[in-house]
């Protein structure tokens, strides 16, 4: 596909900046009463060139997540970097969506080579894939971060996220809910148990940036509708990815699919399941993670190796 038409900001912006933009367009609506009245996405990207990892950032995410200190950035790591630049384009004037309130579904990312917190990266993202969905409208926003020197792509990600209670006139038929999830759930013995504490959501802000209301306390959470505040969708991803981390390669694929919110403070189960090659190489690690008292599945997905 060709490319949006490229829009290049100057810095990094600031997610801070950003929330507090999206809640005043989000109150501008409430008394207005009326929604944006736009139906397609922007035909641009958004851009930042020279982005450099923080060293002290890097190492308290990587300690956050358990992933092994390295000075290779962990994919997760790569997601929050170019988080803020998806969330500019989610923030324009004419994004035909409210940003606060959207829930993210799923993410794909392709790591293509490990990436050196030395490196100076150029971010790109934009948004696509404007479609009907049962429960309101849903779209993909995708990140690329290319080598600043070479131009060549490194890492790729696709986040996938629903206007819950949107719906726009013209746009394509609902599909499911959630079509990551089919069939019942029997929970598995769990290869590992986490503690999350009521902090986990403001920690995670401190080294991601993202300083969602949803998930930095029950007050805040609860403004916005949800009965206590909630982990981040991409600590838990990063989390399950940093154990699976032993057995994947320098190129893979990452999935996830997120199905019930883990509201904080939480106890969550974690099985991994690996597969290996004819060969005996490792081929792919599937994870499932679920509620332990009440059985219900969080979030599930794979790591591949890229071949």
């Amino acid at each position: 596909m060709n490319h949006p038409q490229p829009v290049v900001l100057g810095e990094l912006p600031s997610l801070s900046k950003l929330y507090v933009n999206a809640a005043t367009a989000a109150a501008r609506r409430r008394v207005l009463g009326a929604s944006s009245g736009k139906k397609r996405l922007p035909a641009v990207s958004h851009e930042v060139r020279g982005v450099r990892a923080d060293v002290e950032n890097l190492t308290a995410y990587q300690h956050l997540v358990g992933e092994t200190a390295s000075d290779t950035l962990p994919a997760g790591y790569v997601h929050a970097l170019a988080f803020p630049v998806s969330m500019s384009v989610m923030n324009r004037e004419d994004f035909p969506l409210p940003l606060l309130g959207m829930i993210h579904l799923k993410n794909r990312i392709e790591q293509l080579v490990p990436i050196q917190f030395s490196e100076q990266l150029d971010i790109r993202s934009w948004a696509e894939n404007l479609a009907g969905h049962r429960a309101g409208t849903q779209l993909d926003v995708v990140a690329e971060v290319r080598s600043g020197s070479s131009g060549d792509i490194l890492w790729r990600g696709v986040s996938t996220y629903l206007a819950k209670g949107v719906f726009l006139p013209g746009i394509d038929k609902p599909g499911s809910p959630n079509g990551a999830f089919a069939g019942d759930f029997s929970p598995p013995d769990p290869t590992a148990l986490w503690q999350l504490g009521l902090d986990t959501g403001r920690s995670y802000a401190t080294v991601s940036g993202d300083f969602n209301p949803i998930h930095l306390s029950v007050l805040s959470a609860k403004a916005l509708g949800l009965r206590g505040s909630i982990a981040h969708g991409m600590y838990l991803a990063s989390r399950a990815l940093a154990d699976v981390g032993a057995v994947k390669s320098d190129s893979f694929t990452w999935d996830v699919a997120f199905e019930a919110p883990v509201f904080l403070p939480a106890r969550v189960a974690l099985d991994i399941t690996t597969v290996q090659a004819d060969s005996g190489s490792w081929e792919r690690s599937d994870y499932v993670a679920w509620n332990p008292r009440s059985g219900r599945r969080h979030f599930a997905g794979s790591v591949s190796a890229l071949v």
